[in-house]
């Protein structure tokens, strides 16, 4: 489980700002004051950062900042933004503050039990949704996917793939419940399935056994040794679980290859997200495996490695 939620020196201080007794607090007044505030304590984003918090705080799109770009802020919404305003300075990441983030163009609860979606999942997303609309064999596709958190990647392929069911598991309790909101929240428990466990064991319970067309998966895959030097909002928020990959940081991707062949059907594909330097090693994996050919590494949109996959003979 993650760490308990701290912040040093505690959060009772007031910030000075939120006493002003000068002019009204605005949304403009506010959004002004916020930015350069985040921005000299190094949050990232800071305007979109100080606008996402607010949008939160009065329960509205964003876009609705601008249109109300004079609107003053109630002082129950003010004492509200003051406290996350606070949290975020000393580095709490804005989406566990508001409780959701974006991926895939689908809105994703998220909180402290998993990992915050990136934009670099996406290029396994991508990837999938291609093979699957240009190969006939993958028309319908039964897809697995391992360590799903959220439930964000196995939500974005549904989403977009009408035709593909997907199992989606996870050994936390609390993400499966987590993935398990965000899946009927956006009405696709129809297609996608949820099930607890380590790896492949979650699929003890199923009672479909046929082999699977697909099976994708973002695993652990930072190196032990790396952990400490990750950024602050990374390191003390985000569940540690979810990010220790082992020594080499590869240690889950080759436990979901060992089990993935018997799984996999002959012609089905294997995706696995990698760190932007692990190319080279990740590929070992596979290679000269006589039950895998095609390996390659898939790049993101900045160039960088970013996906291992490979096909069952």
């Amino acid at each position: 489980m993650p760490a308990a939620r701290c912040c040093p020196g505690g959060r009772a201080h007031k910030m000075s700002f939120m006493s002003d007794t000068g002019s009204p607090w605005t949304i403009r007044r506010l959004l002004e004051w916020t930015t350069p505030f985040f921005a000299r304590k190094a949050v990232d984003a800071p305007r979109l950062s100080a606008e996402l918090l607010l949008a939160h705080v009065l329960g509205v799109p964003r876009i609705r900042l601008y249109t109300d770009y004079e609107r003053v802020v109630e002082q129950r919404q003010l004492s509200a933004f003051r406290e996350l305003v606070q949290r975020a300075a000393e580095h709490e990441p804005i989406a566990y503050l508001t409780g959701k983030a974006h991926f895939f163009n689908l809105e994703i609860e998220v909180n402290r039990d998993v990992l915050i979606p990136r934009p670099d999942s996406e290029t396994l997303v991508e990837n999938v949704l291609q093979l699957a609309r240009n190969d006939p064999a993958m028309h319908s596709p039964r897809i697995l996917e391992l360590c799903t958190g959220s439930g964000c990647i196995a939500a974005a392929i549904a989403a977009h793939l009408k035709s593909a069911s997907i199992i989606a598991t996870d050994i936390s309790a609390a993400a499966i419940a987590l993935a398990q909101r965000n899946i009927q929240r956006l009405g696709l428990q129809e297609r996608v399935s949820l099930a607890q466990g380590d790896l492949y064991d979650a699929l003890s319970g199923c009672v479909d056994a046929r082999p699977f067309d697909l099976i994708v998966a973002n695993p652990p895959y930072i190196p032990t040794a790396q952990i400490a030097r990750l950024d602050r909002n990374v390191r003390d928020y985000e569940p540690l679980a979810a990010l220790d990959g082992g020594p080499d940081g590869l240690t889950l991707h080759r436990r979901i290859v060992e089990g993935a062949a018997q799984r996999l059907r002959p012609g089905g594909r294997i995706y696995l997200e990698i760190a932007f330097d692990q190319g080279e090693p990740a590929a070992r994996i596979l290679q000269g495996n006589p039950q895998w050919d095609d390996v390659r590494i898939l790049r993101d949109s900045a160039g960088h490695q970013r996906v291992l996959t490979s096909r069952r003979r």
